[in-house]
């Protein structure tokens, strides 16, 4: 078991009932961390807060809109206020849209990007300057399969933009902060059982698995396990790195 234990740990996009950002909160919280759980959707993140609290976990949420800096600085003033420290940074937060490049608008490319790319760095660069003074930090960013080799999962090219931009900003971002004891890497993530997947019609579910050596989708335990090693002690001379988790599907 990695340990974790009076780690502060923050999960963006963790406001789901189903979401990705939930099973990474909750590995973390078995490990023994103290679990922000931030989100836009206030009722989610309340009832995953009181989920863990449940259970036994310490555990705090912040719901707002983490691509506006005064949101983001409000979060971590919050986070200082109760824990007095950040140990972990976890970017899950992102969206995604099936367009064409013919049918996308500029506003649609605005829309992903904000998010996917714009609040990660918002939120990463304020943590930074905490973890900076400490002299320990640990920042794992949610990329996809799509930002490696260009879609072909769920998506446009928006999508795969953005995710690719996380990758670019993560590895030079390592060069930046790893004198001050930070880590930062990105997982890539292929098809995943996630509502998303559920929501895919058939004929194109098909397409996709047939695509993937192992012949199924990932499950979100799988992801947040390899998220929750990137973020513990024991990976302390990893950074600047990317880890796929797609079953064969993309091979660098």
């Amino acid at each position: 078991m990695l340990d974790f234990t009076n780690q502060v740990v923050i999960v963006t996009g963790a406001g789901s009932a189903k979401g990705m950002g939930k099973v990474i909160a909750n590995t973390f919280a078995r490990q023994g961390a103290k679990i922000v759980i931030c989100d836009i959707f206030k009722e989610g993140v309340d009832a995953n807060v009181a989920e863990l609290q449940a259970a036994g976990h310490e555990a705090m949420g912040f719901a707002a809109d983490l691509t506006v800096k005064e949101n983001v600085d409000a979060l971590i003033k919050a986070v200082m206020d109760k824990y007095g420290r950040i140990d972990v940074l976890i970017n899950n937060a992102g969206v995604s849209q099936k367009v064409t490049v013919a049918d996308m608008t500029l506003d649609d490319m605005k829309r992903i990007f904000n998010i996917n790319m714009f609040g990660l760095f918002l939120l990463t660069q304020a943590a930074c300057e905490v973890m900076k003074k400490q002299n320990y930090g640990r920042i794992v960013h949610l990329s996809s399969v799509s930002g490696k080799r260009g879609g072909g999962v769920f998506g446009g090219a928006h999508y795969s933009a953005s995710k690719a931009a996380v990758l670019g900003f993560s590895k030079n971002l390592a060069r930046e902060v790893s004198q001050y004891g930070i880590t930062t890497n990105c997982v890539c993530p292929g098809l995943i059982n996630t509502p998303i997947w559920a929501s895919m019609p058939a004929e194109q579910a098909k397409a996709v698995i047939d695509g993937i050596p192992m012949g199924r989708p990932g499950e979100p335990q799988e992801v947040a396990n390899a998220i929750v090693f990137l973020a513990s002690k024991e990976a302390s001379y990893i950074t600047g790195e990317e880890i796929d988790i797609n079953g064969g599907s993309h091979m660098d």
